[in-house]
């Protein structure tokens, strides 16, 4: 777990980048399980990686909200360091089957074509699902989608 002084002074040095006096974030995770961990940090920090998918029956299990628009998050890396500071834009629950090559490209990962982010996260989330004691299938499964961008460190663009 990561160390809750090291993400406050990481959101401190954030919040004076940005001149975000009253802001607070949400929630600090790691993206896709320690072993993706650090290469979807990185894509998340360089500014290539602005969306994510979540299964969304998870969250039942779990017992946990659903992600929500308008909120910082810090990402971190596989030992729970702060990496990246994003802001969600938008979030939305729709089937597996009708992720669409939008939402592919902006994951960020492989190819960033829509066979790719299929194939990645299908297998994702049959071992996710399977170790909660659950069946994904890839038809009536539902996803939530986050859109966000990263903030901090401030991306550069070309």
């Amino acid at each position: 777990m990561a160390d809750q002084q090291v993400l406050d002074d990481f959101f401190a040095r954030a919040k004076t980048a940005l001149d975000l006096p009253a802001a607070t974030y949400e929630d600090a995770y790691q993206l896709g399980g320690p072993e993706f961990a650090d290469e979807l940090a990185a894509l998340v920090k360089n500014g290539q990686k602005t969306a994510t998918t979540s299964g969304f029956e998870l969250y039942t299990i779990e017992q946990d909200p659903l992600p929500i628009a308008g909120v910082y998050n810090i990402i971190l890396d596989r030992q729970d360091r702060p990496v990246a500071l994003t802001y969600t834009d938008n979030v939305f629950v729709t089937p597996f089957a009708k992720v669409d090559a939008t939402i592919a490209r902006r994951e960020g990962e492989g190819s960033k074509s829509l066979a790719s982010w299929r194939k990645i996260h299908e297998d994702f989330f049959r071992n996710e699902y399977h170790a909660n004691g659950i069946q994904f299938d890839s038809v009536s499964s539902m996803v939530v989608v986050e859109e966000f961008h990263t903030v901090f460190p401030i991306v550069q663009t070309r």
